[in-house]
């Protein structure tokens, strides 16, 4: 089966196509161009690039959050208008679960810490078990200041991936045990969504797109926002 992975949770935005021989095609691009701009040329690019038409795919995965609003609304939009047009099923995966699944060669604790903006984090946790990974805590919201908190109790190895690891990285210097990932597992990846996606396929757990749930942990920010002028007024 093929599978064509959008994902769109953080700053960049990416696809990939592939399926049991693995990733076939994948792009991805960062700052400079928006999401809704960049989606449909990749989708085109990574279909050249693969050898295949759009009829032939199995499944529409899309990372479903936690991550940015506007992106996950272009993301998750696009996935479902193209199951629906191609009369095929649809894989959710967390945008955390992509940031842990590179990473999977670990043996430390495994901390995906994407950056939620205003000064917060949405972290989950994860250990490696034979052929990938395990959530061991569930996706959460929360400071740099928490999870320092949180790390410092614990004292376990740990490897902190993702760009809000980075961005917050000054608070977790010094920390005992704890090491950051490097720039390129900073944010959630394409091919890790064809890959996990795969794996989920082979077990026939699909949605249809009506079913499909995107996962924001908080409101938008344009309506925090609104509800901060209305208690100010």
């Amino acid at each position: 089966m093929l599978i064509l992975g959008i994902e769109s949770a953080s700053g960049q935005v990416g696809c990939a196509v592939g399926g049991h021989e693995g990733v076939l095609a994948s792009a991805h691009a960062g700052r400079g161009r928006r999401h809704a701009e960049a989606l449909g040329p990749q989708i085109d690019f990574v279909r050249r690039q693969a050898g295949i038409e759009l009829s032939e795919l199995g499944a529409i995965a899309v990372d479903v959050g936690p991550g940015l609003y506007t992106g996950l609304r272009v993301g998750i939009a696009a996935a479902v208008s193209m199951a629906y047009a191609l009369r095929v099923p649809m894989i959710g995966v967390s945008s955390l679960d992509l940031l842990a699944f590179p990473a999977r060669w670990t043996s430390r604790l495994i901390i995906s810490a994407l950056d939620a903006r205003r000064g917060e984090l949405f972290v989950a946790m994860f250990r490696r078990v034979p052929g990938g990974i395990q959530r061991v805590a569930d996706p959460r919201v929360c400071t740099p200041a928490d999870l320092v908190a949180d790390l410092e109790v614990d004292e376990e190895r740990t490897l902190l991936v993702g760009d809000g690891a980075l961005r917050y990285a000054d608070s977790f210097s010094g920390l005992r045990g704890i090491e950051l990932a490097e720039q390129g597992l900073a944010n959630p990846s394409a091919r890790a969504l064809v890959q996990l996606a795969h794996a989920r396929a082979m077990r026939e757990e699909f949605v249809q797109p009506w079913d499909l749930e995107p996962v924001y942990l908080r409101k938008p920010d344009a309506e925090i926002n609104w509800a901060t002028r209305e208690g100010r007024a």
